[in-house]
């Protein structure tokens, strides 16, 4: 397949995945108009339709990284799992609305049973193939063939066995696979020995991704921080939202006057998933590639700083309403506004202070040669004789840069003659 070909070919699947989320939208609508039981357990929230603008990135990237580099297979992989989480979303609405309106479309039991397996495919290509074969497209070495085999087996045998398996359908109540074939002694005992197998080859296949970050060097292990980045974003926002909805309670969000605060973290942790697929966009692209040690500097310091702000604020909030509770018998804004005034009082220097923190300990090298320049910024101020300054210079080029050989060339000091008139 040529390039043009190729291109045509990524950005018509792409199209299609939009169109699909298109059709998408106009379901989730009908679906939300209708009078659907709340045991059957059907995610029709603004959140549900958020998880799937998400999940559009996956096509959208793999599009343009199909159409750039035809021969790498990550962008296939990341056209073809986003095509089936838009089928998936537009088959669960469809036939949510079917069932819960009868006769107002076509077979939505069938439809439900063939979206019933396609989470198989699609989070089996997604948790091992595009982690077992970025960036490059080719497995870390021979011996991962039998991984790669070993996942694709048992996605195929994972789906053949959801599909004939007679249990209740998803967001649909009691209704049950209509593909089922009853009670199968045998089909019952494979599935509890396959579907362990799919997490373990996930686990394996990021192991895979680690073991190549080790053995890598230059430009390869830049593009595995990408994605490294990317999934500790996911992680740490996660965590933070789940941690927050345990030891935070929501009288507590109220008496802030931010009851939409716990929503908004829940948002951001589902938000920060479409940067696995952008990390993966710009590593395979190899845009702004060495940019991500910047970004991983920034999101180690703002990440700290949000923290600790965080912490400080509900802390504050919470200490000194229990105070006005004690001294007034109930509560008061001026616990907000105190704890506001904290914080943006700590910004700066907090900010200052995690920084010098992170650079001592992550970055060591840039702190020393900071700490280098500074020392020789103070020198060339007071220095006056030339050999010593020459020697300082090269020391420092020395220390900071760390070249294999320093040399330096001073121009002479050449007057200008005189000429003489008459």
């Amino acid at each position: 397949m040529n390039r043009r070909t190729a291109s045509w070919l990524a950005w018509s699947l792409g199209a299609l995945s939009g169109a699909m989320f298109v059709g998408s939208v106009a379901l989730w609508v009908l679906a939300r108009s209708t009078h659907v039981p709340s045991s059957w357990g059907a995610n029709l929230t603004v959140a549900g339709l958020l998880g799937e603008v998400l999940f559009l990135a996956f096509p959208l990237v793999g599009a343009l990284i199909a159409s750039k580099h035809p021969h790498n297979p990550i962008g296939w992989i990341m056209l073809a799992d986003g095509l089936l989480w838009m089928l998936r979303d537009m088959f669960t609405y469809y036939s949510v609305y079917g069932v819960a309106k009868p006769g107002s479309v076509p077979f939505p039991v069938g439809l439900a049973g063939v979206n019933h397996w396609l989470w198989v495919p699609a989070g089996g290509l997604l948790g091992t193939y595009l982690l077992l074969l970025f960036p490059d497209g080719k497995l870390p070495s021979r011996r991962w063939r039998s991984l790669a085999w070993l996942s694709g087996a048992v996605i195929v045998l994972l789906s053949i066995g959801v599909i004939l398996t007679p249990e209740p359908l998803e967001n649909l109540g009691e209704i049950r696979n209509p593909f089922g074939l009853g009670a199968v002694p045998w089909l019952t005992t494979a599935g509890y020995v396959v579907r362990p197998l799919l997490p373990l080859c996930i686990l394996a296949s990021a192991l895979s991704l680690v073991m190549r970050y080790r053995r890598s060097g230059g430009e390869e292990r830049e593009q595995i921080k990408w994605i490294a980045f990317a999934a500790s974003v996911v992680g740490l926002l996660y965590m933070i939202a789940l941690v927050s909805s345990f030891i935070v309670p929501s009288e507590i969000w109220f008496a802030a006057g931010l009851p939409l605060w716990l929503d908004f973290l829940e948002y951001a942790a589902l938000l920060s998933f479409t940067t696995v697929p952008i990390a993966m966009g710009f590593a395979v692209l190899r845009h702004r590639l060495y940019d991500i040690n910047i970004l991983i500097n920034r999101t180690l310091v703002y990440g700290s700083l949000t923290a600790a702000l965080v912490t400080l604020y509900f802390g504050g909030i919470v200490v000194l309403q229990r105070l006005f509770v004690l001294l007034t018998g109930q509560q008061s804004t001026l616990a907000v506004v105190a704890s506001t005034l904290l914080i943006a009082a700590l910004f700066n220097p907090l900010r200052r202070r995690i920084q010098s923190f992170i650079d001592r300990r992550f970055y060591r090298a840039k702190y020393d040669a900071r700490k280098t320049l500074e020392v020789f910024s103070s020198k060339l101020r007071d220095e006056t004789d030339l050999e010593a300054l020459s020697g300082d210079l090269v020391g420092v080029v020395r220390e900071t840069m760390q070249p294999a050989h320093v040399s330096l060339w001073l121009r002479p000091d050449t007057k200008p003659q005189r000429r003489q008139l008459g």
